[in-house]
């Protein structure tokens, strides 16, 4: 049952007022493209060519699926969060990502990866029992979150730089501009607090290597959504409330 969540989770957002109208479930296309995609990449690549042990590959593929899952919801939910002020806008985007990327992330690839006792915390009467399972469940969770604020921040510059001029193909290169700045910066900080928590414990190299793949990975995700946004009128109202530009 715990994979069907996040499609249960769309759907019922589409019963909310503002998506009621066929126009709407044309989201359903973007989402079960690229989580057909992905799949089709996870049965076409085997672990072993990867270097990655052995269903690791499957794990880090949820990843983008994820995403996807709480791009839609941010699409679905944009009437509620565009319009205001740029910062809020920011604030509100980047809270429906987390918790629909986070959500989706546990139900699908979380659940066999030991992040079930993190539900477990929520229950006082075993919260001692899956406190210990639940922490060393949590850095899972790291690579999402990443995600959905690297996604949150290029969204708010790209908005701000396509005040002006936001056609597609400017937006298309705002956005790949934005990426891997935020990307690296996000690398910076999360360095940094590790040598915090941690002195001499990671390198930065090796954090700086992920931005490469994090930018190509949110940028194959974000670009349907973007596809969509540009041929359906609905959606292009949610992406101009999204990234606050005018008419």
């Amino acid at each position: 049952m715990s994979p069907l969540l996040p499609w249960l989770a769309i759907l019922a957002l589409l019963t909310l007022k503002p998506n009621h109208g066929w126009s709407a479930w044309w989201i359903w296309l973007p989402l079960a493209g690229l989580a057909a995609g992905w799949h089709w990449l996870e049965l076409a690549l085997p672990s072993s060519h990867t270097g990655l042990p052995e269903g690791m590959l499957g794990v880090f593929l949820d990843v983008p699926v994820a995403l996807a899952f709480g791009l839609a919801a941010l699409w679905l939910l944009a009437s509620h969060l565009g319009r205001n002020h740029r910062f809020r806008t920011f604030l509100g985007t980047l809270a429906v990502l987390m918790v629909f990327t986070v959500f989706s992330f546990a139900a699908t690839a979380g659940w066999s990866l030991g992040l079930e006792p993190i539900m477990g915390l929520l229950d006082p009467r075993h919260c001692s029992a899956t406190a210990v399972a639940g922490e060393m469940a949590l850095p899972f969770l790291v690579l999402p979150v990443l995600l959905a604020m690297v996604v949150a921040a290029a969204m708010a510059l790209c908005g701000l730089a396509c005040r002006w001029r936001h056609g597609p193909w400017w937006l298309c290169l705002w956005l790949f501009l934005f990426l891997p700045a935020v990307s690296a910066a996000v690398s910076a900080l999360l360095h940094y607090l590790c040598r915090m928590a941690s002195p001499g414990s990671m390198d930065f190299p090796l954090f700086l290597g992920i931005g490469p793949f994090m930018v190509v990975v949110i940028f194959a995700t974000l670009l349907p959504f973007l596809v969509l946004s540009w041929t359906n009128a609905l959606f292009r109202e949610r992406l101009k409330a999204l990234f606050n530009l005018g008419p």
